[in-house]
């Protein structure tokens, strides 16, 4: 037991790097980019802190030169991952019964290896692998994932705060315990900062988990496991197993044990995961807290009033960085007649501008999609729009997977707001344009709300007070992330907690104290100082 109520570091958002020419976190960067591009990483499936090599190998390549292998790693079958759970399930009683300060200090100090020694790896690890640019890496790997650290721990030690009225002779305390069995942690390529969070939020509370990373960010993910190790994670509390999402479903996902699922991913595998749990909730020893965030077809809407250069500016940064591989990314855009021509010459011009190729090249804005199937599914959304009279491509419209899985920001404009680029998640640098007149705009609005099954994040360009109003009341429902006069893009840890809600996801805002307290089943205690030995109550007396 603590002889002592500690007092947590007080967080602050980490501070990113510019990368600017001559710069020394530049040179650094460079130097680990050099370093990592020529060696070969062995990944291992972790267990129990224990590095477990299987029959099954497969490759880590870079997005953006898919014939330079980065890795080689062990994919977990069906029994590694009945091992990790087992190990998860042996390490629960001794990490819920770490004292808290014990327990926070490993996430602390894993937040400071980040930001810290461990920079350089870390960006440099997701850059390869995901086909990140420097500045979209640091504000992703090193700045979010320390505050995913950091701000977590300050969130649980809020919840351990929140306590019930005592009465004379009665003390009420809240017990904040973990979840009764394991959590199950499956997150996504994009993000190498969501691939720490999902499993290290629901560690945070006293639960121990078993975490399948996406293959196509491994490297990066591996690293950070690696990172957890060093500062000072029990064995057992989190077991890495790389494997095939269809055996975790079917040997994690339905293991009675299972108690909570954490989740950043697609729309239709978090609906196959919902309906699997639903068909075995009579096997599960509790009911399984379900947390997930995962699509989005996100908007961005210019009032007459926009200013046109404002919403150039949002709209390029907005759908392009990362090659609008972020559920956030501004997927479909409406604009009004009596602006249009200058924002479409805006977006001609700047879109121009714009080089795509390998990220070690600085001067690249954008990278590689992620991987061959995405590169083919977002190339036939293309396709489509070429070949269709409804739709006119005004900016990119080309590809070329021969190297690298590059395809060119692309801009489509569109005469039909339910337009299938308008209304389909493509995860690519895809932006559809529907332009409206200007006596349109209550139907445009309509159209906005109702046009896509998502609900993520979305924007509002206007000058007009009484117009920005009115925006955010009729679209209310329409984004769990809203946005005024600013792209739809970069939540920050602590500032814009992320998440949205229809077919978005469950909204339990990553990054914050809504997202910590599902990790927790709370326990009251009632302590009597003074217990009666009355039986009878007084309205019993005889008048």
């Amino acid at each position: 037991m603590s002889n002592g109520i500690f007092k947590i570091p007080t967080p602050k958002n980490e501070p990113g790097n510019t990368y600017a020419p001559g710069t020394k976190e530049r040179e650094t960067l460079k130097k680990e980019l050099k370093r990592q591009s020529e060696i070969v990483v062995d990944i291992p499936v972790i267990i129990n802190g224990e590095n477990i090599k299987t029959d099954t190998v497969k490759q880590v390549v870079m997005p953006h030169d898919h014939q330079h292998v980065l890795a080689n790693f062990s994919q977990a079958g069906e029994k590694e991952l009945r091992d990790a759970v087992e190990a998860a399930m042996a390490a629960k009683e001794s990490w819920a019964n770490m004292p808290w300060e014990h327990r926070a200090s490993i996430f602390l100090k894993a937040a400071d290896l980040i930001s810290g020694p461990y920079r350089d790896v870390m960006n440099a690890a997701t850059m390869l692998g995901q086909s990140k640019t420097a500045f979209q890496t640091e504000i992703d790997a090193a700045q979010e994932l320390a505050d995913f650290l950091r701000f977590g721990v300050d969130y649980a030690n809020q919840i351990y705060q929140i306590q019930p009225e005592s009465v004379k002779n009665i003390w009420n305390r809240l017990e904040y315990r973990p979840l009764d069995g394991f959590v199950l942690a499956i997150s996504p390529f994009n993000f190498t900062a969501i691939g720490g969070n999902l499993p290290s939020a629901p560690a945070m509370m006293g639960n121990v988990v078993v975490w399948k990373p996406a293959t196509t960010a491994l490297l990066s993910n591996y690293y950070f496991m690696r990172i957890l190790e060093e500062a000072g994670l029990p064995k057992g509390v989190i077991n890495f197993v790389p494997s095939s999402g269809s055996l975790v479903s079917e040997v994690v996902l339905t293991d009675p044990r299972m108690s909570g699922f954490h989740f950043t991913g697609s729309t239709s595998t978090f609906q196959t995961i919902w309906k699997t749990v639903g068909e075995n909730i009579t096997n599960y020893k509790s009911y399984p807290r379900l947390v997930g965030e995962t699509g989005g077809k996100d908007f961005v809407f210019a009032h007459e009033t926009a200013q046109r250069d404002k919403v150039v500016a949002g709209l390029v940064r907005g759908a392009f960085e990362y090659q609008g591989q972020k559920c956030s990314a501004a997927s479909r855009a409406y604009i009004p007649a009596n602006i249009w021509e200058e924002v479409k010459g805006g977006l001609v011009e700047e879109t121009a501008k714009l080089k795509v190729g390998d990220i070690r090249d600085f001067t690249n804005f954008m990278g590689a999609v992620i991987d061959k199937a995405a590169f083919d599914s977002i190339t036939s959304y293309i396709d489509y729009a070429a070949a269709s009279e409804e739709a006119e491509i005004i900016a990119g419209g080309t590809y070329d997977d021969s190297e690298g899985y590059f395809v060119q920001p692309t801009i489509i404009v569109t005469t039909n707001p339910n337009f299938k680029t308008m209304v389909e998640e493509i995860f690519g640098p895809v932006l559809t344009i529907y332009v409206y007149e200007n006596n349109q705009l209550e139907e445009t609005l309509t159209a906005v709300d109702t046009a896509s099954m998502y609900a993520l994040t979305g924007a509002i360009f206007a000058q007009d007070r009484q117009a920005i109003m009115h925006l955010e009341r009729r679209l209310s429902g329409a984004a769990g992330n809203f946005y005024i006069n600013d792209k739809p893009t970069g939540a920050v840890i602590n500032q814009q907690p992320f998440g949205g809600s229809r077919g978005s996801g469950t909204n339990d805002k990553a990054g914050s104290v809504f997202n910590m307290i599902r990790w927790t089943s709370p326990r009251i205690i009632k302590e009597n100082f003074a217990p009666t030995t009355e039986i009878a109550y007084p309205f019993m007396d005889a008048e």
